[in-house]
């Protein structure tokens, strides 16, 4: 891809709980990917104006309390702000009947626990190259 994949790292809405993303993030970090981090409690707001100014390919949230249901407005809110290519992850404890709903809204890949880090570093790598060749095809129009 000619340089490492770039994956922010966050945790929105009221949930504190961050040892899982911190896990997550060191397995991407060892894997050879660009990874930012943030401490918990991230708006969506800013975590669209990170992702543009570090130019990501994925931007991985972290969930335990409900916060994968803000998702969609994350989703729509990188898509408003011209960052359509960036692909959603989500991991943690994620009820089986709300996935379809998150998938629909745009979340590309979600992790329950007992992913493998080769399951999710895999899966990441897989996107960001998506979400690179979606950007170059964009710009080349």
């Amino acid at each position: 891809m000619g340089y490492p994949e770039r994956i922010l790292v966050t945790k929105i809405g009221f949930d504190g709980h961050d040892r899982g993303s911190r896990v997550v993030a060191a397995y991407l970090r060892d894997a050879g990917m660009e990874v930012i981090y943030t401490p918990p409690w991230q708006e969506i707001a800013a975590v669209v104006k990170l992702a543009m100014q570090e130019d990501v390919d994925v931007v991985g949230v972290s969930s335990l309390a409900t916060d994968h249901l803000i998702l969609p407005d994350l989703v729509r809110a990188l898509r408003e702000s011209g960052l359509s290519h960036v692909r959603v992850i989500v991991g943690g404890i994620i009820p089986q009947n709300e996935q379809p709903d998150l998938v629909s809204a745009g979340v590309s890949a979600i992790f329950n626990p007992g992913a493998t880090s080769e399951e999710i570093v895999g899966r990441v790598r897989a996107l960001a190259k998506e979400a690179r060749a979606e950007r170059n095809e964009a710009e080349a129009v």
